[in-house]
């Protein structure tokens, strides 16, 4: 058994980019992802993905023009197969599980309607 002080780590990261396997609990695995700019669009074809925004404002856009907006302590789940693409507003911090080994599959940009649909507020 080990601690792991995501604080600390997430912390220490002075890359753009950088998506790390912090855990990996029966079948899936526990990701620190630390983020500015677009991720490329992608979808994965064998396992959900499910997203916690720890600090930063998280966009997800999805194939078909719509969109979600996390902040802080805000989370969803991308169902297996769904196209889409993070986009981080600012230094974003993200916790994401998903099946260890996911495939992620690329994929060009696909048509945009402008549809957004921003996560509620926990104390609203």
């Amino acid at each position: 058994m080990t601690v792991v002080d995501i604080r600390s780590k997430q912390a220490g990261i002075t890359d753009s980019y950088k998506n790390q396997v912090l855990f990996n609990i029966n079948q899936e695995c526990m990701r620190l992802s630390v983020f500015e700019g677009e991720y490329r669009w992608h979808y994965h074809p064998d396992s959900d993905e499910l997203f916690l925004v720890v600090a930063g404002e998280l966009q997800i856009d999805f194939e078909g023009g719509a969109r979600v907006t996390l902040t802080e302590w805000q989370s969803i789940v991308v169902p297996a197969g769904s196209v889409h693409r993070t986009r981080a507003i600012g230094r974003t911090v993200n916790i994401t599980f998903e099946k260890q080994g996911a495939q992620t599959v690329f994929v060009e940009s696909p048509p945009n309607q402008a549809t957004q649909r921003t996560a509620p507020r926990p104390d609203a």
